[in-house]
């Protein structure tokens, strides 16, 4: 069976998120961002809430309600595509995610926006506007090649977006990156 966990969105979330589920005398079968795959077909209400309530104590929460499950899987699939894909998008993202999800991309749209009040688009757009904040910070890269990296079509629409998510342009950004990153569970 499979769980789903809100705010597993790193590597180090996953080894935390495995080890607790040992602790708790599950193994398991895999611990993908957002979600655990259990030996076990089905699980009590008692083993639910010690899960919860372990799972609470690091800021995760166990998903339970199918709607909730969808909102996590749409955005594991974007926060892995923006974050952790090294190759950029090679079809659109409602391909991507119908693909994916195995879902009809207007209904993976409608159940989002009601849940979450905002655009599963705007969703990415934000995801990738705090990538570019990572590469900033880090200076590595240069932002033609941020605007390549993350499929943007020039540097000025990439800096049009930045500007209109993050309040400033990415070189004001560049000069003040203490100011505004947030963390992918906060977007």
């Amino acid at each position: 069976m499979k769980l789903y966990i809100k705010n597993m969105v790193c590597n180090r979330c996953k080894m935390v998120v495995k080890t607790e589920f040992e602790k708790l005398g599950f193994n398991p079968i895999s611990v993908q961002l957002g979600e655990v795959e259990l030996v076990q077909d089905q699980l009590s209400n008692a083993q639910n809430e010690t899960i919860k309530g372990a799972l609470s104590k690091f800021g995760f929460e166990l998903l339970l309600d199918k709607k909730k499950q969808l909102i996590e899987q749409i955005k594991t699939a974007i926060i892995e595509l923006v974050h952790y894909q090294n190759e950029p998008l090679k079809s659109n993202l409602s391909d991507y995610l119908s693909k994916k999800l195995n879902a009809e991309y207007a209904y993976l749209s409608a159940i989002f926006s009601e849940m979450e009040q905002n655009t599963i688009e705007k969703y990415f757009i934000q995801q990738k506007i705090e990538k570019a904040k990572e590469l900033l910070t880090y200076g590595e890269h240069s932002l033609s090649e941020i605007a390549f990296q993350l499929n943007y079509s020039s540097v000025a629409h990439l800096s049009a977006q930045f500007k209109k998510i993050s309040g400033q342009t990415p070189s004001q950004y560049k000069q003040n990156h203490d100011l505004g990153r947030k963390t992918l569970d906060e977007i």
